[in-house]
């Protein structure tokens, strides 16, 4: 039974197994405490009218890991590390010659997180990450899109707790992006306040 389950991880590219029945506190909070909130403060006349969170995307851009494999795939395993599971290396769709790429050339690489990881790692985010920031003043209100979607940049990894200092080949930002439901920011960034984002006033 463990071998199946190992085999399947390594297929997956999960790094934890998901026990069945478990449910991030995330996820509990959102469904007693956040959507009735939500339905109060934005006059909802249906449960499902209230905003949720749908995904979770992770993208690091790889810079000189382009060129060096051992750089790629160190930048490729902490990605993994802060998620939770393997990433995805995404590749250029056509060559630039002032920044030397080549069609084809990795240049980042991405991970989707949904359901219980995407809370579990909202949770950590909000709770250990983010506290952790250089000269924190808050994060940025102006950073939806129009469409309820947040997105945030982040200088380094080393704000993540799951990332050991002394296994750091290079100190890499990445950006990451809160896919919500809202028809609105103002529905977004609501739903996001509720959760305990801290925003900048």
């Amino acid at each position: 039974m463990a071998d199946k389950k190992e085999k399947k991880a390594k297929k997956t590219g999960d790094q934890y197994e998901i026990v069945p029945g478990y449910r991030s506190r995330m996820e509990i909070d959102y469904k007693e405490r956040v959507a009735p909130e939500l339905i109060k403060q934005f006059g909802y006349k249906n449960v499902m009218q209230a905003p949720r969170l749908r995904k979770i995307v992770l993208n690091m851009g790889i810079g000189e890991g382009s060129r060096d494999v051992k750089l790629l795939e160190a930048l490729r395993d902490n990605l993994s590390a802060i998620a939770g599971q393997q990433p995805v290396i995404t590749k250029a769709k056509k060559s630039i010659a002032n920044f030397k790429i080549r069609d084809g050339m990795p240049v980042g690489c991405m991970v989707t997180l949904r359901r219980t990881r995407m809370y579990d790692f909202l949770d950590r985010f909000i709770n250990i990450s983010v506290p952790r920031m250089r000269d924190f003043r808050g994060l940025p209100p102006r950073s939806f899109d129009g469409r309820g979607n947040y997105a945030l940049g982040v200088q380094e990894q080393l704000i993540f707790p799951e990332i050991k200092y002394d296994e750091v080949p290079a100190v890499q930002g990445l950006d990451i992006v809160f896919v919500t439901s809202a028809p609105t920011d103002e529905e977004a960034m609501a739903l996001l306040k509720l959760f305990g984002m801290p925003f900048r006033n």
